[in-house]
């Protein structure tokens, strides 16, 4: 198995396991772990695809290389972004889950 192969299953491994966290975690901290996952994954891919011609004697395709560099720098931001808002919503309201039944001030009162 070559390198290129091996990494572009890892890349598709953690695309899976990124998409996979979203539709089951209800915990938005987990939810913004699980799409950098996906990014991750997605940079590993558009690696392999740069790489791939390396492989044949021909040079490194330099655009997706760039795609993954700004990629990295708008995921960084928009995780923190996240975390952030995340934050707030932690001050706001005392709890970080999108459940109805979920365990914080709201839910110790008795309805209005």
């Amino acid at each position: 198995m070559s390198p290129t192969t091996l990494y572009g299953l890892c890349g598709a491994a953690l695309v899976g396991i990124g998409l996979y966290g979203p539709l089951t975690q209800p915990r938005l901290l987990r939810k913004i772990i699980s799409f950098n996952l996906v990014g991750s994954g997605v940079f590993l891919l558009f690696g392999v695809v740069a790489r791939r011609g390396a492989d044949v004697g021909l040079a490194g395709d330099p655009v997706p290389q760039a795609l993954v560099i700004t990629g990295i720098v708008v995921a960084f931001s928009a995780t923190a972004l996240a975390v952030a808002l995340l934050l707030r919503l932690h001050d706001a309201g005392g709890g970080t889950t999108l459940d109805d039944d979920a365990d914080g001030p709201e839910a110790d009162r008795p309805p209005s």
